[in-house]
């Protein structure tokens, strides 16, 4: 009787748009091993990730303003921090943001057993700074090779706001990175591979929309990068990097001249993520 009620709420929630898909649908990876997952069904209030500039960017880091599991696995920019546009490293651009996780993340369990991590980013109707977020699970902090999993949609997609969801050095030197999904949200995200040596870049495109839902994932081994999208690869890099990296889940400020309009808003939902490692 159970089984038959979850399938008829599975298709209820279909039928309704919701996102209904069990946990760890990404399947498994040959040569990976689970390492740990959030399914988002601990609740946290907006306000919840604040207080984040302590230890930052290592794996003592964390957000004074959360408690419990989401303390012990959860940490984001804090809110000193600018974005990619506002730091001025990739040039000077018209409109930028700082980092406000405080007013910008919540999570939300759902009766459906598919509960989702909110980011919604905003300018003010004054204009100023976009309000980014960059959340950081704290267990794949540190890893050299892993795959790393996640599902979401942007049910609102706002001109100017981007994400790019990366791996990035633990150093922060050289310039070895790997960006998957990364774009403005209203185009199709698309996955680089940034070699050591600072070379050329490994780019893949897809055809999928960031307003639906979509698992992606990245399987980064000694040998290569490989980039999927709900099962099937869009791209495979040999420009495997060498180093610890960090799994920052980047949301931000366009940088493809773009501009939020004040009072514009953007908002992602993330339903699972999943980290594995490399054997």
């Amino acid at each position: 009787m159970l089984r038959r009620l979850a399938a008829v709420a599975v298709a209820v929630a279909a039928l309704m748009g919701v996102n209904a898909t069990p946990a760890r649908a990404a399947g498994h990876t040959p040569g990976f091993h689970y390492l740990w997952s959030d399914s988002m069904n601990t609740p946290v209030k907006l306000g919840g990730f604040s207080d984040c500039g302590h230890n930052t960017d290592t794996a003592r880091a964390y957000c004074g303003g959360l408690s419990g599991s989401m303390r012990a696995n959860w940490w984001a920019y804090p809110s000193s921090w600018p974005d990619t546009a506002k730091s001025g490293q990739l040039g000077v651009y018209a409109v930028g943001g700082m980092y406000h996780p405080e007013d910008t993340v919540w999570v939300a369990p759902s009766p459906w057993g598919d509960g989702q991590m909110h980011i919604r980013m905003y300018r003010p109707r004054s204009g100023g700074d976009v309000h980014s977020a960059t959340v950081v699970p704290k267990r794949a902090m540190g890893l050299k090779y892993g795959r790393y999993v996640i599902r979401e949609r942007v049910s609102h997609v706002g001109r100017g706001f981007k994400s790019a969801q990366l791996l990035w050095p633990v150093s922060g030197g050289g310039c070895s990175e790997i960006d998957f999904p990364e774009s403005s949200h209203d185009q199709s995200p698309s996955a680089f591979d940034h070699p050591a040596n600072c070379g050329g870049q490994d780019a893949f495109d897809s055809r999928a929309s960031w307003g639906s839902w979509h698992t992606y994932s990245t399987a980064w081994s000694p040998s290569s990068v490989t980039f999927a999208i709900d099962g099937k690869v869009i791209g495979t890099s040999r420009h495997s990097p060498n180093v610890a990296m960090d799994w920052d889940i980047q949301n931000e400020s366009s940088l493809d001249g773009e501009q939020a309009a004040p009072g514009s808003w953007d908002q992602i939902d993330i339903t699972y993520v999943e980290v594995d490692t490399w054997s």
